[in-house]
């Protein structure tokens, strides 16, 4: 509809939309030419730049699913998601060369396209899907369970136009607005933001990193609109501001990843920065409850209500709708949120209530119906955003031929939110050091426990579960 608006500004420059589809047209064309046809799984480990914008947009084009990998993940995390989603194709970088070489040679069936060589394959014109249908997988994102390995989560085209909209509906259009995106387009923290730019048409800032200072200069210069941070980008943002304050044309961030400290909360208020704080996961494609700004003092600490169309209860223990303030299971439902995980039909009960989401999560409901969040996914740790599953943490450390069992649960931090800390029974003597440097290339560096507490006995009950509590109070 507006072809020659921004579509994109990356590193100081501006592309249209026009200029946007023509570059990932070409794209659609070489991955076409590689093999990719609609429904085809392609894996991405690229970082944030306009060519991933651009790879993304063409496999849209051409009706290829994108599985979208953390480029924070070590070579071991990334080969089980490429195994466990079988994809054939994996689009990646040079300067994640070293990863991918040992990637490549335990996988025999991956074919390895090199974004700064992928032009060089011959063109063909892409057949270009004229339909979107909404029930069609758009990307997977691969999110830990509380079992340990990772599940890739399927996310619609609906599921992520719903999202868009709920979101509309909730923060309006503006003709004047952008968004500035320093989070990971491989997250739905970042993901949500290009599909909210295609969907609105509008202005999508791109940074490759988060840098306070840049981003508050670009906010100016840019007459930025919206923005999406977690609590530990909003700290720096708030150290780096000083005394400043944003402009008037700055209508809101966008606050996820985990509650935020009251402080937080009460600095953005302080300092006239609209905040709305949010609930939501992969799994519901961004935000699925907003707490809008007029309630941010009112309501401190809540996440507030769902989006429209999406609806939210409280379960108790014995399966019954709970009342006001009685805690519980958070289920959602809506057509932002998931169909299930991918090669996991089978376990789609598990996750699964009458086509309510368990979330897994643990909070209840005010009198007027404002969501308090009071534990993530019980074990979940939120390290600057990211989430972080203890058992995955165990399973490395126990793999370790001189340790016996583990546990691991996650602490508060000033910079971070929470770290990870690890209690390790040993069958011999072993160092701190020796443990973490075992951990180190088998586990993303923000997963690598912080501490390690050798003890006499890991905490179980009769059925052997590990009782994270137990260890709470052991520290």
């Amino acid at each position: 509809m507006t072809p020659n608006r921004v579509a994109i500004r990356f590193e100081g420059q501006n592309y249209t939309y026009k200029q946007l589809y023509e570059l990932s047209y070409r794209k659609a064309g070489y991955l076409q030419k590689l093999g990719v046809k609609k429904g085809d799984y392609v894996a991405c480990l690229l970082k944030n730049h306009l060519d991933t914008a651009v790879v993304l947009v063409s496999l849209q084009l051409i009706g290829g699913v994108a599985v979208l990998l953390n480029n924070r993940l070590t070579a071991e995390e990334l080969l089980w998601q490429l195994s466990d989603s079988k994809t054939g194709l994996l689009i990646t970088e040079r300067d994640f060369v070293e990863k991918i070489s040992v990637v490549s040679s335990q996988l025999d069936r991956l074919t390895l396209v090199w974004k700064e060589t992928i032009d060089a394959v011959p063109f063909e014109e892409p057949v270009i899907l004229e339909e979107i249908e909404l029930q069609a997988v758009c990307t997977v994102m691969y999110t830990s369970g509380t079992t340990g390995n990772p599940k890739g989560v399927l996310q619609t085209y609906g599921n992520h136009w719903w999202s868009a909209t709920g979101s509309a509906l909730n923060l309006g259009i503006h003709e004047e607005d952008s968004w500035l995106c320093a989070v990971p387009l491989f997250h739905i923290s970042g993901y949500s933001i290009l599909m909210r730019s295609l969907i609105y048409g509008m202005k999508l800032v791109l940074h490759d990193t988060f840098q306070p200072d840049k981003v508050i200069k670009v906010i100016k210069d840019e007459k930025v609109t919206i923005m999406s941070v977690v609590t530990t980008m909003m700290i720096r943002l708030l150290d780096s501001l000083g005394e400043e304050k944003l402009p008037t044309t700055f209508r809101c961030m966008l606050l996820g990843g985990g509650p935020a400290p009251l402080s937080v909360l009460e600095q953005c208020v302080e300092r006239n920065i609209p905040i709305y704080q949010t609930y939501g996961m992969t799994e519901t494609s961004s935000q699925i409850v907003t707490l809008a700004p007029e309630y941010s003092i009112e309501k401190l600490g809540s996440a507030g209500k769902p989006l429209f169309p999406s609806q939210l209860k409280i379960i108790a223990a014995d399966g019954s709708e709970a009342g006001a303030y009685q805690s519980g299971e958070i289920i959602v439902k809506g057509p932002n949120v998931t169909k299930g995980y991918l090669h996991r039909e089978h376990e789609h009960e598990k996750y699964f209530l009458d086509g309510w989401f368990k979330t897994g999560d643990i909070g209840y409901l005010d009198k007027d119906g404002f969501l308090f969040v009071q534990d993530r996914r019980s074990d979940l740790i939120i390290s600057g955003g990211e989430n972080i599953y203890p058992a995955e943490i165990e399973g490395v450390i126990t793999s370790h031929p001189q340790i016996e069992d583990a546990g691991v649960i996650g602490v508060a931090d000033p910079k971070w939110g929470q770290v990870p800390v690890a209690f390790v029974l040993t069958k011999a003597d072993l160092t701190e050091e020796e443990v973490k440097e075992y951990c180190k290339g088998k586990l993303a560096n923000y997963k690598l426990p912080k501490k390690v507490y050798f003890v006499e006995q890991i905490p179980r009950n009769a059925s052997r579960k590990l009782l994270r509590r137990v260890l709470r109070e052991m520290l």
